[in-house]
């Protein structure tokens, strides 16, 4: 293994570790709230992604700007990959992963837009899609960006819209990743 490669595998399971120390430190002072979200996507090479997500929000909330603010949520994700390309070597695969998702929403009102960006990690149940495509390694990051929205008085529901990429930062090659279309709908107790 390369020394360049090395210091990147560190500096990743720092920041996962990082993010993780954050959620710890600052749950005690805050609310918490749960939820459950479900979502659709599809991906490049024939690959449709069908997620259970459940959502953790401790309530933090920083740097209000005109109305709105930068606050932070857990997910924990259970997604099943259906691969229908005519050569697929298994025709799923399981994926598993955590994820600290960053907002920046509306601070109220009914509607409660917002963007938002995380990057969180992933396992694959199997490498192999088709005899010419395969994942070089289980583990696999996972970058997200997307757009949505909050309803309700309280904002127990939620839609969105993500663009997501699961790659192995080049850990091994062949490194193709995956990037995923994905709509989800969300509802938070």
């Amino acid at each position: 293994m390369t020394e360049r490669k090395r210091v990147r595998q560190v500096r990743a399971v720092q920041g996962v570790l990082s993010a993780l120390c954050a959620f710890g430190a600052c749950s005690a002072h805050a609310d918490n709230t749960f939820g459950v979200q479900l979502g659709a996507g599809v991906a490049d090479h024939n690959v449709k992604k069908f997620d259970l997500g459940l959502v953790w929000d401790p309530g933090l909330q920083w740097w209000h700007v005109g109305g709105y603010h930068f606050t932070v949520v857990g997910e924990a994700h259970a997604a099943y990959w259906k691969l229908d390309a005519a050569d697929a070597v298994y025709s799923h695969t399981w994926e598993f992963g955590v994820t600290p998702v960053f907002r920046f929403i509306k601070d109220s009102g009914w509607i409660r837009p917002f963007i938002e960006a995380g990057v969180g990690i992933r396992f694959l149940s199997h490498l192999r899609e088709t005899p010419d495509r395969a994942m070089s390694t289980s583990f696999q990051f996972a970058d997200m960006v997307g757009v949505g929205a909050q309803f309700g008085e309280h904002g127990n529901y939620q839609a969105g819209f993500r663009f997501q990429h699961l790659s192995n930062a080049d850990i091994k090659r062949p490194n193709p990743g995956a990037n995923f279309s994905q709509v989800y709908v969300q509802y938070n107790f």
